[in-house]
Order: structure tokens, then C-alpha cells, then sequence
């Protein structure tokens, strides 16, 4: 919300000067995200005319004119404005002035032709950006009047970042209700008028869309001059609120979007066909925006259309056949009020951004469409003319939203607060925010406006108190009392020891967005059971993830379109899916890695990262558990995004908790990622269980190490082979490990070679020859009989 200081000072007393009103505004909420100066450094420049523009003898692109600055004779003007005219009133910088941008004017020879100023557009003299010529001032404005004077100015442009609970704000009259409750001024609303009506031309108006336009109003205004310039006084506010003054109707709706907070629309009344209807879209209805988008719509959009056509995206953007032109003569004005829920997200799913759905979205005061009605009414007739028709309106009074009382206790107050405010003055702050207040035995009951969709609860009005009172009134007390610590619970791993080893590991923790795009879980073949949002931010915002995997490849690539080639991401995070009621949480531990499998160094051969070095980074993290044996892999029913070779499903005690792997090649050229990404993904819950440490004396026995060799076939893996052998062998196989693999010449086909070292030890007595090799025969047994090995000679 951006406005001038000064038009706020004409509708409320402020009795500061800007420092102290911004800063206010800040500490009450309404944060204040920029300030800019306007006419500062404009002495010397006055209001001039251009009585005489010929061209330049040398110089195809400038003038030399003639131009009147009140008194004496005309001074020569050397100007290369596009728009430089006989008749033009414009600003003129003379000899002396000195510009905001610090350039100084003096007499100057240009391509030989003497020039005694400078005429100036809005850029250079820091009013607008425009520079694409001079700016042009109404034809009555007054030669020789110093142009500070003529704008009003000084002043400043004031931008407010509003939270979305705020939209009273959004209008300079809601803005100063609350800069007179803060200050204790008093509020000077426009004089509203009801306009009479001079004319017979009304169209009627059904509402077929329920609960979404419970009010809407309508007036036809006819004959107006569509070539009649907008006011200075207007056009300058509406340029200081960030807004372009365009023609008379548009400036006017907009004018009053700005004053009273309701937007507005204007129609083309020769357009229309019959009545106006607001209603759901349908199907495969497709509209041209003012944008000159063609929005295709569906059953979620509101409408306002008449008998034949659709017209307008409700609370959005008006249409393109429908609109103002600089041939419009007949008028329709709407003023309407539309649920937030049925304009809420609409925009953002066509890609489009309005003041008008800013609004809407956010909540507008119902009571509002009459009021600014009859101000659009007024000034439209008062700038260009013509004849209002009685005011047409449609509503459905039970679909209107009602502001009930609420109670706001005394002794509550001061317990939250923690400081007294008395009685009188929270009265005062109440009734300045236009809020009712009726004082009862152990508080107040307070009705808020219309306008004030934040205030439902007892809570609310004691915020209101103490943002009005000032927070830095409010001693600042620490809570008193002994807060119970609960006990870390020995048999789980805390999230930080997860965070620690995945750092100690090379890798750096992402925090990435909890909603991503619809289309990229469709990438990814994770769009089953998606939450999707009712108000998304934007379209690649829409869903609720249902994996971290797709966020974290993001951030992935990212950095390797940084010239990041070694990257190693890791992120702990919920993942969501649809549920009966509220969404399914999980909580996910997942990294992604590509590039090479260490940082560049001299001390080893460079080499690409595998499926195994990601997989040895996942099994430390199993490890801090204490349970190695309880996780297995597995090929099993693996996700399209996996590779089918290089993947495998994790297990922890034979229930599946994630996967692990590289990325499959067909989605790895969908997301552009330009090599291999390895992945895991795992249940947190799996990875928090720890057995409790339990201290145990170190064997007074020797070890025994056996080694065996066998042929199995290739589709056998390790995980199998390890829990047959410890079955096998039992307490006394103290380690297990593999130091040797082969396939090829030599076996066959299918078939590989595996050698494998035994670590037997006994911690009640020293083991001797026999038993060792009791041990491998029960080993060898074991592998032949449930793996289909065969020992090696």
C-alpha cells in the first residue's frame, strides 16, 4: 500500500512531524517499507509555455523554443522532448535552479544555438520515473507559479507492507482511523453524497452464485466526455500511490479504490447485453483480460458476464470487449462485494496480480459498494460530465458477513498486557478505531466495523490496545516460575546427532519449501495422494510435498547451473499425504549427491561418486543406532524415480522405510541435470531408534580368522549371505566382512566368486582348531543350502 503523506494529513490530524509518523506507524503494526521525498531541491523551477518550438539548424532531434515563464520577454529553450509543442505547459528549471539529482542549470551553447534553461520531465525532477518526455501540466495551470507550490509539494510517497490480516488498511480512510487512534486526532472523512438520479437507464442484476456476491451494485452514467483531462489534484495522488493516471473513468475507480479501499469497475454500457449476472464459469469458457491474456476458466472462477457473454474475472480483471475506451460515451459502474474464499488464489492460477484481488482476497467492508458508488458517481460526473441513473443493486442479506460483539475483560487486559491501561483510555482507543464500546461491571463489549475482519476473539482487542497504547510502553517482564525439563529419551537419536553426521560426511544442510509445483511431482511420479492448496503463492507453489527428494534435486541444480560440480545436499523434513481429515505427516531425512565422490586433492585418483559411496554415507547414519544387522536392501517394488540398476528399497527389520540409488535417466534429462544424482530417502522415525548403549568387558581370548571362498549366482546379495553366515555361526562370529569379488572368465554365466573373512571369537575360553573350523563347516553348510553356493578349492 503505497500513498502520499500529505493526502493522509488532509483526512486526519497528525501532530508529528514524518520521522515520528513513520516510525509510529512501524511500532503499531503497519510496517513502513519505504519512504521517498518528493520536491525537494525544486526551487528555480516554475510552471512554464512553450509559445514557439521550431527545429534545431543542426541537430534533427532537438528544438529551439520559445517559452513564456510569466514576465518579460521569452526565454530560448534548446529541448530534445519528443513531446515539446506550441500550447504545452511544462515544468522550466532556470538559470541557478539546481535539480534533485544535483545537476546545476545555467546558460549553455547547444550544437551552437544559446539555451537559457532546462524543461523537464518527471524523472528528472524526482516526481516519477517516467522520462520518455516532458512533463505535461493542465492547460490552466498558471505561467510563472513555482511548480513546488502549484503540485503541492513537498511531500512523500509512503509504502506500507501490510500483513494480510489488514486489509482496512488498504484504503486511505481505514489507514486513517488508525493513525487518529494513535495519535488522538480526529478523522475528516470526504463528504458523501447520495446522487440524484437524472435518468431512466438501469439494467438488472441476478446473483447466481450464492455466498460469493451476496452484494452487488450497479449505475449507469451516460453521456460522459471521454476526452476530459483528470484533475491534477488526482492524477498527482494517484501517481504518489505508485498508480499511472490513464483517463478520466479508470482514474476515478481508482481514485476511490484508494480512498475508500473498494475497487471498482467500469463497463462500456453499449457493450452490454441485457442484464448482469454474476455467476460460476463454465466449462471450457474461455475470456480476454484487459491484459490481453486469454484466460480459460472453470467451475472455480466467478464470473460477471451479462445475457450473452462473459464480461469480466470477478474481483479480478476486467475484459477486453467490455472495456472503457476513448470512444466510450454510456457507462456501467459496478461496485460489488465478493467472498474472499471465491476470489482467494484465482490471480495466481493465471499468472496475474490486481489491486482489485489483492483486496478482494484479503476482505473488503461490505458495507463499502454503496458508499463508493455514490463517490465514483460524484466525481465521475463532476470531471466529465453526463447523466446518473438510479443506483441497481442485488443482495443476498444472509450471505452478508455480520461483525457480533466481543468481550474484552478488564482484569485479562492487565494479566497479558501486564501493565494497566485505564479504563477512559481504552475506551478512547476503541472508538477511534470505529469500534462500538459499551462498558459493563468487568469490562467492555465491543462491536468492530464492518471493515475489520481481524477482530473475532478477546485477543484481538487486546492486541488493538497494545499496539495503540505502544509496545514500548509495555515493561518488558521474564515470565517467573521453574519450567520441568523432560528427559532425552536414550533409547532415540536427537535430530542433531543426524545433522552432525551428515555434515561430518560433506554435506550441507538445504532447507527447502514444504509446497511445490504440481507438475514437477507429475516429473516425478510422486503426484498420487498430493494435498493440493487452496491459496497457493504460486502456480510452482501449488501442492504440498510428498517427498523431499524433488525440493532437494531443485537446490541440487541450482548449484550446478553455479559452476557447483560437487555437490552433497542433505535435509530433514515432513513430507505430506492426503488423509481423512488433515493431512498425513512423515518426517524424512533425504541428501543428494553428484560429482566427484571427494573434493579435489592430490592424494588419491579423482573418481565419480556411486551408488556405493551414497549408500555408505545412508549406513552411517544406521549405524548411530547401534542395530546394523536390523537394515537390509532390497530390489523390491522400486519407485519410477529410481534407477532399476543402480536402486534399492532400505528395510529396517523387514519393514520398507525408503530408497536409495540414482536418479533414473529419463527423469535425470527431464530436470536438466546434465550427469548422475544419487539420492536416499528415509523414514526419520527409522533412523531416531537406538538401541541403548550397554558397556560390556573386552574378550581376556584370542580371535580366530577363517576365510572362505565361495561360487553363488550373481542375484544373490551380500545382506543375504551376511544373515545366513551370523545364523550359522551364531555368538561366536564376532565379524563378518567381504575382501574379495569376482565375475568372469573362469565362471559362468550369472555366477560370481565371493570371499569373506570370519572373525570368531568366545568370550569364555580361547577356541581351538576344531572349532574354528566346526564354525566354517557350519557356515559352508548353510550357504549351500539356502544360497545355492558352492565352495571354491
Amino acid at each position: 500500500m503505497k500513498f502520499s503523506e500529505n493526502w493522509l494529513r488532509e483526512l486526519v490530524d497528525v501532530p508529528a512531524d514524518r520521522a515520528a509518523l513513520v516510525e509510529r506507524l512501524t511500532m503499531s503494526g503497519l510496517e513502513v517499507e519505504s519512504v521517498s521525498a518528493l520536491g525537494g531541491g525544486l526551487d528555480g523551477v516554475v510552471v512554464a509555455e512553450i509559445v514557439e518550438a521550431r527545429p534545431h539548424p543542426d541537430a534533427d532531434r532537438l528544438r529551439v523554443c520559445a517559452v513564456h515563464v510569466g514576465q518579460g520577454a521569452p526565454l530560448q529553450i534548446v529541448c530534445g522532448a519528443p513531446n515539446a509543442r506550441p500550447g504545452l505547459k511544462a515544468p522550466l528549471a532556470t538559470i541557478g535552479a539546481r535539480l534533485p539529482d544535483g545537476v546545476a542549470i545555467r546558460a549553455a551553447r547547444l550544437r551552437g544555438v544559446e539555451s537559457q534553461g532546462m524543461l523537464c520531465s518527471a524523472k528528472e525532477l524526482g516526481l516519477d520515473a517516467d522520462a520518455s518526455g516532458l512533463l505535461e501540466l493542465p492547460a490552466d495551470a498558471p505561467v510563472g507559479t513555482p511548480l513546488a507550490r502549484y503540485l503541492g509539494l513537498p511531500d512523500a510517497s509512503i509504502e506500507l507492507k501490510l500483513t494480510p490480516n489488514r486489509p482496512d488498511c488498504l484504503g486511505m480512510l481505514g489507514l486513517a482511523y488508525d493513525v487518529a487512534a494513535q495519535f488522538g486526532g480526529a478523522v475528516r472523512p470526504p463528504r458523501i453524497e447520495p446522487v440524484a438520479s437524472a435518468a431512466d437507464a438501469t439494467r438488472g442484476i441476478r446473483l447466481e452464485a450464492g455466498a460469493d456476491c451476496p452484494r452487488y451494485l450497479g449505475r449507469v452514467i451516460a453521456g460522459i466526455d471521454p476526452a476530459a483531462p483528470t484533475p491534477l489534484w488526482m492524477a498527482e495522488r494517484l501517481r504518489r500511490a505508485g498508480l499511472r493516471p490513464i483517463a478520466a473513468v479508470v482514474d476515478v475507480t481508482n481514485y476511490v479504490m484508494l480512498e475508500l479501499g473498494q475497487p471498482l469497475h467500469a463497463f462500456d454500457d453499449d457493450k452490454l447485453d441485457g442484464d448482469i449476472v454474476v455467476r460460476r464459469a463454465r466449462p471450457g469458457e474461455t475470456l480476454t483480460l484487459l491484459d490481453g491474456t486469454e484466460a480459460k476458466l472453470d467451475e472455480g472462477f466467478l464470473l460477471i458476464a451479462d445475457e450473452a457473454r462473459p464480461l469480466a474475472l470477478a474481483g479480478v480483471m476486467g475484459g477486453m470487449a467490455s472495456r472503457v475506451t476513448g470512444d466510450t460515451r454510456n457507462v456501467f459502474l459496478e461496485s460489488a462485494h465478493f467472498a474472499p474464499p471465491a476470489i482467494m488464489g484465482r490471480a495466481r492460477r493465471l499468472g496475474l496480480s490486481s489491486d482489485a484481488a489483492h483486496r478482494f482476497e484479503r476482505g473488503v467492508d461490505p458495507e463499502l459498494p454503496r458508499l463508493a458508488l455514490e463517490r465514483a458517481t460524484a466525481l465521475l460526473l463532476s470531471i466529465a460530465g453526463g447523466t446518473a441513473g438510479p443506483v441497481c443493486s442485488a443482495e443476498r442479506a444472509q450471505d452478508l458477513p455480520s461483525r457480533p460483539s466481543v468481550r474484552l475483560r478488564r482484569a485479562r487486559l492487565t494479566r497479558v498486557l501486564g501493565v494497566a491501561v485505564a479504563d477512559a483510555e481504552v475506551a478512547r482507543m476503541l472508538t477511534a478505531l470505529g469500534m462500538t464500546v459499551a462498558a459493563d461491571d468487568d469490562g467492555w463489549r465491543v462491536t468492530p466495523p464492518s471493515r475489520r475482519f481481524d477482530i473475532e476473539r478477546e485477543e484481538d482487542l487486546i492486541e488493538e490496545v497494545a499496539r495503540v497504547h505502544g509496545y514500548a510502553r509495555i515493561p518488558a517482564r521474564l515470565p517467573a516460575g521453574a519450567f520441568a525439563l523432560a528427559p532425552e529419551s536414550e533409547a532415540r537419536l536427537p535430530e542433531a546427532a543426524l545433522r552432525e553426521q551428515m555434515a561430518a560426511r560433506g554435506y550441507q544442510e538445504a532447507i527447502c519449501y514444504a509446497f511445490v509445483g504440481a507438475d514437477l511431482l507429475r516429473t516425478w511420479g510422486l503426484e498420487d495422494g498430493a494435498v493440493a492448496l487452496a491459496n497457493p503463492l504460486s502456480a510452482d507453489l501449488a501442492v504440498m510435498r510428498t517427498s523431499l527428494l524433488p525440493g532437494l534435486v531443485q537446490a541440487l541444480a541450482l548449484n550446478r547451473n553455479r559452476q557447483q560440480a560437487r555437490v552433497r545436499l542433505f535435509e530433514i523434513g515432513r513430507s505430506f499425504l492426503a488423509g481423512n481429515g488433515a493431512p498425513l505427516e512423515t518426517a524424512r531425512v533425504a541428501a543428494v549427491a553428484c560429482g566427484e565422490a571427494a573434493a579435489e586433492q592430490w592424494g588419491e585418483p579423482a573418481r565419480a561418486s556411486d551408488f556405493f559411496d551414497l549408500k555408505g554415507d545412508l549406513q552411517s547414519l544406521c549405524a548411530l543406532g547401534g542395530e546394523p544387522g536390523a537394515w537390509r536392501y532390497d530390489t523390491e517394488g522400486l519407485p519410477a524415480w529410481l534407477h532399476p540398476g543402480r536402486g534399492a528399497r532400505v528395510l529396517r527389520d523387514g519393514r520398507p522405510v525408503g530408497h536409495v540409488g540414482a536418479l533414473h535417466p529419463r527423469l535425470a534429462k527431464a530436470l536438466d541435470l546434465g550427469g548422475d544424482v544419487y539420492a536416499f530417502e528415509v523414514e526419520l522415525e527409522a533412523l531416531a531408534q537406538r538401541r541403548v548403549p550397554r558397556a560390556e568387558p573386552v574378550s581376556r581370548f584370542p580371535m580366530v580368522r577363517r576365510d572362505i571362498a565361495v561360487e553363488l549366482p550373481e542375484e544373490v546379495a551380500w545382506d543375504t549371505l551376511e544373515a545366513t553366515v551370523r545364523r550359522a555361526v551364531g555368538a561366536q562370529l564376532a565379524d563378518l566382512f567381504v575382501f574379495d569379488r569376482y565375475s568372469g572368465p573362469g565362471l559362468g554365466d550369472g555366477r560370481k566368486s565371493v570371499a569373506m573373512g570370519l572373525i570368531l571369537q568366545d568370550r569364555s575360553r580361547t577356541l581351538t582348531d576344531e572349532d574354528a573350523d566346526r564354525c566354517v563347516a557350519s557356515a559352508v553348510a548353510a550357504l549351500e543350502r539356502e544360497c545355492r553356493a558352492k565352495l571354491r578349492g
